[in-house]
């Protein structure tokens, strides 16, 4: 697999997820995003990279359409539009929930010092995901 950045986007894994996205039908977007979202929180066992790789991309689109969410990678990310993803928001969250948990192979791919920005890049999806209580604003710095 080829890794050649910490965003969500930045590795082969994702970017292929992407192009999935791109060549399904509109109504078939939502249940794609819903499925690589419930393969990680459904692992049990150890959860390996590529379906780790695959929910964060996933965690990310719906991060993008909630309060204080960043744009998808315009480069490496799906170019198709998506419909409303907010209703996955909830599982959005347990999927990165589950894969900073041990065992996790992309946890230990990005142990360490230069793992860092990887997983501040999952904390600031997990912070936007978080419901808010109505009139609460996000803020990242």
């Amino acid at each position: 697999m080829g890794t050649w950045d910490t965003g969500p986007y930045d590795n082969d894994t994702a970017a292929d997820f992407a192009c999935t996205l791109d060549e399904a039908a509109p109504e078939e977007r939502p249940g794609l995003v819903r499925d690589a979202l419930a393969r990680a929180v459904g692992t049990t066992g150890p959860l390996d990279a590529p379906v780790a790789d695959e929910a964060v991309a996933a965690a990310a689109l719906v991060a993008a359409q909630c309060p204080g969410g960043e744009p998808v990678d315009p480069v490496y990310g799906p170019e198709e539009p998506l419909p409303d993803l907010t209703c996955l928001r909830t599982l959005a969250l347990q999927a990165l929930d589950r894969i900073v948990v041990e065992p996790s192979e992309v946890m230990e791919l990005w142990a360490g010092p230069d793992g860092a920005p990887w997983r501040a890049a999952v904390h600031r999806l997990q912070e936007v995901l978080q419901p808010r209580p109505p009139g609460k604003q996000l803020h990242l710095y």
